[in-house]
């Protein structure tokens, strides 16, 4: 079972929306939820409404389709949130060397896809570990001994100064 809520014409800029949405991606609903409830950020109080209407829509289609489900069950499957319009205001701020720049009001849009299938538990772990994970311990060998026989082969250079 999935469902998706969205919320469009957020006020502040995605950049810093992105910031909370990062934080709950792939967690379980009720995760989500306290980590949002604790998030110093003005953006996090509208992502968790968006998520609270997310469960909402996923227990109306359950209910719809006759199929019990659990909200502590569901997990935020997917989010994002795209950049909205730009409203320009008719004030002028300062700019360098004489210049005036209008003030622009940045929107955001935000998505949120919950769904009752667990993620990977692979798909996680991978994320976690970062870049070091990727390496396996064998390539991290070839790649030393390679450099070592490649420093080997070159001859010293003699310095002909006198």
């Amino acid at each position: 079972m999935e469902a998706i809520a969205k919320t469009k014409y957020l006020k502040g800029s995605p950049r810093k929306a992105r910031l909370v949405i990062d934080l709950i991606r792939g967690r379980n609903v009720s995760q989500a939820l306290a980590i949002l409830k604790f998030t110093d950020k003005r953006a996090a109080d509208p992502i968790e409404k968006c998520v609270r209407s997310a469960i909402a829509n996923a227990t109306f289609l359950a209910e719809k389709q006759n199929i019990a489900i659990d909200p502590d069950d569901l997990f935020v499957k997917s989010c994002f949130v795209d950049m909205g319009p730009h409203k320009n205001r008719r004030r002028m701020r300062p700019a360098p060397q004489g210049r005036a720049y209008r003030e622009q009001r940045h929107y955001c849009h935000i998505t949120i896809l919950v769904s009752s299938d667990k993620p990977a538990e692979k798909e996680i772990k991978e994320s976690k570990k970062g870049k070091e994970g990727d390496k396996s311990s064998g390539e991290k060998e070839v790649k030393v001994s390679a450099k070592k026989s490649a420093a080997k082969s070159e001859a010293p250079k003699k310095n002909n100064r006198s």
